[in-house]
């Protein structure tokens, strides 16, 4: 993926990637609860991403079906990468660091690093 998803078209990214396929009224209803954007924004923003290649449209009578072409997974993999790229010169241990220092590692998070290193080790 080579252009950006901006924050209110990840948005809609959102609402594909939790059912999919949907119309442009169903992606609509999924966002209200959360933003007060027209049906019109939301068309919007769904012609975007397709300019952008992250999702498809398939015709179904009189409406479109909207699909997401990219897994979240595979996004979320791209952007972390892009992150530790552009603000960490590609290491992780200085994310991680920074992290630390502004208290933001839960219990938790730590747990679960120690358990991803010791599996890497292994």
């Amino acid at each position: 993926m080579s252009e950006k998803i901006s924050e209110a078209e990840l948005v809609v990214m959102e609402a594909l990637w939790e059912a999919a396929p949907q119309t442009a009224n169903d992606v609509a209803d999924r966002v209200a609860t959360d933003r007060d954007w027209s049906l019109q924004t939301v068309k919007t923003l769904l012609s975007r991403l397709m300019a952008k290649d992250v999702i498809a449209a398939d015709q179904d009578g009189r409406r479109f079906l909207y699909r997401p072409m990219v897994a979240r997974d595979d996004y979320v993999a791209g952007e972390g990468g892009r992150l530790v790229n552009r603000l960490f010169g590609g290491r992780i241990s200085p994310l991680v660091a920074q992290l630390a220092q502004q208290d933001q590692l839960t219990a938790d998070d730590i747990a679960e690093l120690e358990a991803i290193l010791k599996g890497l080790k292994s």
